[in-house]
């Protein structure tokens, strides 16, 4: 036997090995990293590594030592093809690797400004100096120490990572604006009523929020520093770091290019997480797969999607298949502020809010007389309820929740 090979290295590449280990897999088991670094966690990233209050070793998801002890085979490289008839991967330095079963779990890559200085696509040679992305540990090692220097920071998009780092500056006093194209933040995230509470949480912090903007240019000095980012309107943000935060790209390009199915949104799988060809499985933040609850096809951005995706590629090839059927939930930090979010709202026509305290709620989004995801703010015990009652598809109209005296808990079993 060859054994499993999988592609990346992040939390849904290395779940699949530990599982598959945990699970009694006795074949071989070898993990790809393009990255010279232990797998470790992303969330961290844009919140305590930011601040310093964790290093790179902290960020680890098992020292050196987990996988001799286990048998996972680390490898350093990048993989440049399959050869799905043979069962084979390539790797830029020539060697291969033979497999039985192929797991890509390849993430996703940061989008960046078609602009000149703002990136890789950008023209004039790339991102200025003090330009940045976030996704990987090099990124958040290299924005940690502009961060350290700098006096104006300009954050282009106000999604989850964008108000995480908008939040870590003011910590460090750095005058911050963020610029969203949208009339929100959080936009494809978030009700209303929890985006205007984000955004009041950052305004009060001294952040400057501005919405319904879009981004003309990036301007430098002649040593090649950012020096001020130009709106749409034409007006001009003086800065010295810029992040660059409008979402990820999923990395698909192997497999297109190997002939598995690719969508508009990830590599398309069925819900067993196969592609195409039954001894390759795509996983994580590059996979589209189908909602049991809705039908829909879509990719999901999480820690714990991808661990759970990894838990039901492992268990499938040590003997007990199932169709993935996780609820999906998702956390930020910001400030002080907890945000945790149970469910995936694609499209409610009613909500109901709980709590009084403008500080502390949970806002319930239904879809007809269902309830599809609960966003709560600084309440904890609502989340967890939340997903058990999501979780059991516990029935609960609008009318109910928005009654004098209703009890969220009282629904559990």
């Amino acid at each position: 036997m060859t054994g499993v090979v999988i592609v990346g290295a992040g939390q849904g590449g290395y779940q699949t090995a530990a599982s598959l280990r945990e699970l009694g897999h006795p074949g071989r088991i070898t993990l790809i990293s393009a990255e010279d670094v232990l797998p470790y966690e992303r969330p961290p990233l844009s919140k305590a590594y930011l601040k310093g209050t964790a290093d790179e070793t902290q960020l680890w998801l098992r020292p050196v030592t987990y996988y001799v002890r286990r048998s996972i085979d680390l490898v350093g490289g990048t993989v440049t093809g399959i050869d799905p008839a043979a069962r084979t991967v390539r790797l830029s330095d020539g060697s291969g690797y033979g497999y039985d079963h192929l797991v890509l779990a390849t993430g996703a890559r940061p989008r960046t400004l078609d602009l000149p200085g703002a990136g890789p696509r950008g023209i004039q040679g790339g991102a200025l100096r003090g330009v940045h992305t976030l996704r990987t540990a090099q990124d958040a090692a290299a924005l940690r120490a502009s961060l350290a220097a700098a006096r104006h920071a300009v954050v282009v998009g106000a999604g989850f990572i964008g108000l995480e780092f908008a939040a870590v500056a003011r910590g460090f006093g750095c005058e911050v604006t963020v610029v969203e194209a949208r009339s929100r933040p959080l936009a494809r995230a978030v009700s209303v009523r929890t985006a205007e509470h984000f955004t009041r949480l950052h305004e009060r912090a001294g952040t400057r929020l501005l919405f319904g903007q879009g981004v003309a240019g990036l301007h430098g000095d002649r040593r090649g520093a950012v020096t001020a980012v130009e709106l749409a309107d034409g007006r001009r943000l003086p800065a010295d770091l810029v992040l660059i935060g409008v979402g990820v790209t999923p990395r698909t390009e192997l497999a297109a290019a190997a002939g598995l199915p690719v969508g508009d949104d990830g590599i398309t799988v069925d819900s067993r997480l196969l592609t195409g060809d039954p001894y390759i499985s795509a996983i994580g933040d590059c996979a589209a797969f189908p909602q049991v609850r809705s039908g829909n096809r879509r990719r999901l951005e999480s820690v714990q999607n991808a661990v759970g995706h990894a838990r039901l590629v492992a268990e499938r090839l040590t003997g007990t298949p199932r169709a993935y059927d996780e609820l999906p939930w998702f956390w930020s930090d910001q400030f002080s502020t907890s945000l945790q979010i149970a469910g995936v709202d694609e499209g409610h026509d009613a909500e109901v809010v709980l709590g009084e305290d403008p500080e502390g709620f949970s806002v319930l989004l239904f879809r007809g007389k269902n309830l599809r995801a609960v966003e709560s703010v600084n309440r904890p015990v609502d989340h967890l309820i939340a997903r058990q009652l999501l979780r059991k598809e516990v029935e609960l109209n609008p009318e109910e929740a928005a009654a004098e005296g209703f009890s969220f808990a009282s629904l559990l079993p």
